[in-house]
């Protein structure tokens, strides 16, 4: 017998979230979405008649409690986050991780089971050279430090009421309906126009995963019985260089690959790579795409999205 939930998901109109949303439905899960009034729902609209969908910006969630109240959610699950690295996102981190600790009070009050927030390999030491979730937390900008906050506070919060707390820590992803400003789409869509693609010398090792499977990874991990933080990974390592050469090599148009055009980024860090062990060997996860095939969907997906079969 299936076991189906009634789920909470913020940022259901966002990279991930739309694509665990897609699964949760087709799993028969009852889902309902909380999302911003000024999102794009772009990414939802082939799904949106099957969601229940509440309107409100993070740091307003306490004005529909009793919409979510009324949804009786068991599992909450929190992707909804604005705010990047650098100076000038700090505010929207802040009222981010306001709204989260909001939504965290929330959700315990109405009596849901489990709150699982998303965190990033960013709250980490970046030194270490695989990033286990014992690995010591150091975050260098006000992004990872929201985010390591939210964690340490999630944690202590269960410690005080019982609430079940899981935060997924996503590493790289790409997939379907990613921004074009990133890296795989923005060299699939250049290389699509026939255009260069002209990156850094892609020597940063980054551990990638196409976003289907880091969906299917936060919802294996979420109704599993692991508690604290699970790296959302594939535990394997590969450079930019080499992801931008297999996009070329897909196109058949390796030339317009122009590696080392660019200078790599001022305090970019040169190697990002999770250690997967408890995602697979204790949640029991595996990926259905392997590097190259994902790529190659991927490139499928753009190819008819932007109208260059």
């Amino acid at each position: 017998m299936v076991l189906t939930y009634r789920v909470l998901l913020t940022g259901v109109g966002g990279f991930v979230g739309s694509h665990l949303a897609r699964q949760l439905l087709a799993e028969g899960h009852d889902v309902t979405g909380l999302i911003s009034p000024s999102t794009d729902r772009w990414r939802i609209r082939d799904i949106e008649s099957r969601l229940s969908i509440v309107e409100s910006d993070l740091e307003n969630v306490a004005a529909v409690e009793d919409l979510i109240q009324t949804a009786r959610p068991e599992i909450c699950i929190h992707l909804a986050w604005r705010g990047w690295s650098g100076r000038a996102a700090a505010e929207t981190n802040f009222t981010s991780l306001s709204g989260s600790l909001e939504l965290l009070r929330l959700i315990q009050k109405i009596g849901c089971e489990r709150f699982v927030a998303a965190g990033t390999c960013f709250e980490y030491d970046l030194q270490y050279e695989q990033l286990v979730e014992t690995t010591p937390l150091n975050p260098h900008d006000v992004y990872g430090a929201c985010k390591k906050a939210l964690f340490e506070i999630a944690q202590e919060f269960s410690n005080l009421t019982g609430l079940r707390v899981l935060t997924p820590r996503l590493f790289y992803s790409y997939g379907p309906y990613e921004d074009e400003r990133r890296l795989v789409p923005s060299t699939m869509l250049r290389l699509l126009k026939g255009e260069t693609a002209e990156l850094t010398p892609g020597l940063q090792v980054r551990d990638y995963l196409h976003v289907e499977d880091a969906a299917a990874a936060i919802w294996s991990a979420a109704t599993s019985r692991i508690d604290g933080a699970v790296n959302i990974a594939l535990g394997e390592p590969t450079t930019v260089a080499e992801i931008a050469e297999t996009i070329g090599d897909l196109l058949g148009r390796p030339d317009l690959i122009l590696l080392g055009a660019r200078d790599c980024p001022e305090n970019e860090p040169m190697r990002v790579l999770a250690d997967a062990s408890l995602l697979r060997r204790d949640i029991g996860w595996a990926p259905r795409y392997s590097l190259r095939d994902g790529l190659a969907h991927t490139l499928a997906w753009w190819q008819t999205w932007a109208g260059c079969v």
